[in-house]
């Protein structure tokens, strides 16, 4: 809901590590983020099923947004996925083949996971057409209302890419992923058309990198420009 908005959108909390918004404080070794954003990409997995996970779980936050009060139910689903998972994926893994190799095959496949995960969502957001709003310091409001500001913080890319679209589920997609998440992925290029000519009458940005490597390029630019601004 709140894309591209520092300390509300969890995506761009990547600190101290990089610099994703102006907002962020810089430091010198944010310099060189566009060479070592991959190896950060490539720890989400990891850090987000060990560490983050619990953290948003027992400080009931995400960034600085409350979460609503827990039921039962809830504290009961979270602890019993939690358990299952760490069952399936390390504790009989290593009963069957040990501990070297599970770590070895996990990290992989976390790593890779990660990656992946990291590389589709900050393509679609942290390139260099997408707008990094500010609230009213006062109001604490927007100056778009929701859609516009959608529109305005996502970029799409790669979508006349039939395997690229089939691997992600769709979110290359992302304009539409964000302004109908209830449709099923498989409409998206239908609505897409729709989409960009409402945008066209209206005046409205419709934001897209037409191959997957222009999009890579835009975020390798703008890690680099948020390295040394």
């Amino acid at each position: 809901m709140y894309t591209n908005i520092d300390g509300v959108d969890d995506d761009l909390d990547i600190r101290p590590w990089m610099r994703l918004t102006a907002e962020q404080p810089r430091h010198r070794a944010h310099r060189f983020q566009h060479l070592y954003f991959g190896f950060f990409y490539s720890l989400l997995y990891i850090s987000w099923i060990f560490i983050t996970d619990y953290q948003k779980y027992f400080s009931r936050r995400i960034g600085s947004v409350a979460l609503k009060p827990m039921t039962t139910n809830d504290h009961l689903i979270f602890w019993g996925f939690k358990l299952l998972n760490l069952g399936l994926y390390v504790a009989l893994p290593i009963y069957n083949v040990g501990f070297i190799p599970w770590l070895v095959g996990f990290l992989v496949m976390g790593a890779v996971a990660g990656f992946v995960l990291s590389i589709v969502f900050q393509l679609a957001h942290t390139v260099e057409q997408t707008a990094f709003p500010t609230p009213h310091e006062t109001t604490r409001k927007l100056e778009d209302e929701w859609a516009i500001h959608q529109l305005r913080t996502t970029a799409n890319f790669a979508t006349d890419n039939r395997l690229i679209s089939w691997l992600v589920g769709g979110l290359n997609f992302q304009v539409e992923h964000h302004l109908f998440p209830k449709i099923s992925h498989v409409h998206y290029p239908m609505l897409s058309k729709i989409i960009r000519q409402t945008c066209a009458e209206f005046g409205l940005p419709y934001q897209e990198y037409p191959k997957m490597r222009y999009a890579v390029a835009s975020h390798v630019a703008f890690l680099k420009q948020m390295g040394r601004a």
